[in-house]
């Protein structure tokens, strides 16, 4: 019958290369098979997402690499597995021709967004750590609502509503680690800087 292909959206086939490929799960199991049909803003939100994964990941390597407080410590160990788990879902959706090819940039800027703080100590930590998740949350959520349509891909977007689950979780554990005093002008700064980096950065990645 010929090469295997993946549907994307009604005039576009992109081919799934490798087995492994093939055998790509979602979280509830399920085999993601040749014929489903995935829209091309569905591969695009993924990318962000994935992308977006890869950076949590390095963000919390950044905060560890650099702190020696034992709480904070655990805390990033803590969503750093949350975030390897976060990053291997998305990865069984998403074929790996269509990951980000900025990817190493977004390594490099997640690093640094957890060892700079980091540097700073806790506090500065956590308030990043809320403001990335801030903005996380939003991010999600923006993709569950428009999947809301789209009842072929349920088992997606429960995917994303427990991922989103864990990223508001981490948003609160942040908060309440931060305390209640309100954040220095630096630091306020630096986390309106976070928050828009990462708007500018899912933008691009959607398309690069």
């Amino acid at each position: 019958m010929g090469q295997k292909r993946l549907m994307v959206a009604e005039s576009a086939t992109v081919p799934l290369s490798g087995a492994g490929r093939m055998q790509s799960v979602n979280a509830s199991r399920v085999p993601l098979t040749p014929g489903d049909i995935l829209p091309a803003w569905v591969f695009a939100d993924l990318r962000t997402d994935h992308a977006g994964e890869v950076g949590a990941v390095c963000i919390y390597q950044g905060v560890l690499q650099f702190t020696r407080d034992p709480v904070l410590r655990a805390f990033a160990e803590h969503h750093l597995a949350t975030e390897q788990k976060h990053l291997l879902l998305i990865s069984g959706w998403l074929p790996s021709m269509h990951y980000s090819r900025l990817l190493p940039l977004w390594r490099v800027a997640g690093f640094l967004t957890g060892a700079l703080p980091a540097l700073f100590g806790p506090k500065a930590v956590y308030a990043t750590i809320e403001a990335v998740e801030t903005f996380v949350n939003h991010h999600y959520e923006d993709q569950i609502l428009a999947l809301t349509s789209q009842p072929d891909l349920k088992d997606l977007r429960q995917t994303l509503l427990d991922c989103q689950a864990d990223e508001v979780a981490h948003r609160d554990e942040a908060a309440v680690a931060y305390g209640p005093a309100q954040p220095g002008w630096v630091l306020r700064v630096w986390c309106a800087m976070v928050s828009a980096g990462s708007s500018a950065a899912v933008s691009l990645i959607r398309h690069i």
